[in-house]
């Protein structure tokens, strides 16, 4: 849909992260299923029900702006996945496994946080200060989640260190 205005590049930028939004939490449920690690599972499961909480959010931007959702022609996410599904299979050890699910994980939220920053930024557009609270609230759901992966990275290869050292 070409946009005639900034306001309707907002509604097409907010539309995709929220569209974003929901194929994420499927994304996050496969991500989940290939850690085999209780950590991992729980990391994702509980990043899956902040999703449902951002969903609502955005929902209520839509409702404050006075606008709805457009369809979305952006095929990232579905790229995403199927190249996560393609190179997790060719990996071989569980670790790794535990690591590239995670790098993963992180890279989905990168995405996330790029697209909030901009919403954010151009969300002084719509005139509606309460827009630009939610959105930023949304942000910081996000980066939260990435240092909380970070850490666990972190702590997976420093055991993976140790044990080595130990052997």
């Amino acid at each position: 849909m070409p946009a005639k205005n900034p306001k309707e590049v907002f509604v097409t930028m907010l539309s995709a992260v929220r569209e974003g939004n929901e194929r994420t939490s499927d994304i996050l449920e496969q991500l989940s299923q290939a850690a085999q690690n209780p950590d991992i599972q729980q990391a994702l499961e509980a990043r899956a029900f902040i999703e449902d909480q951002i969903l609502s959010r955005l929902d209520q931007v839509f409702k404050l702006i006075g606008e709805k959702p457009v369809k979305s022609s952006g095929r990232l996410l579905e790229v995403f996945a199927e190249d996560f599904r393609r190179e997790l299979g060719e990996m071989q050890s569980p670790e790794a496994r535990r690591l590239f699910v995670l790098a993963k994980a992180s890279h989905l939220v990168h995405l996330r946080i790029g697209e909030y920053m901009a919403l954010t930024a151009v969300s002084d557009l719509t005139g509606n200060w309460g827009v630009g609270v939610l959105l930023e609230t949304c942000l910081a759901d996000e980066l939260a989640f990435v240092e909380r992966t970070r850490r666990l990275i972190r702590n997976i290869a420093e055991g993976k260190v140790a044990a080595a050292r130990g052997a």
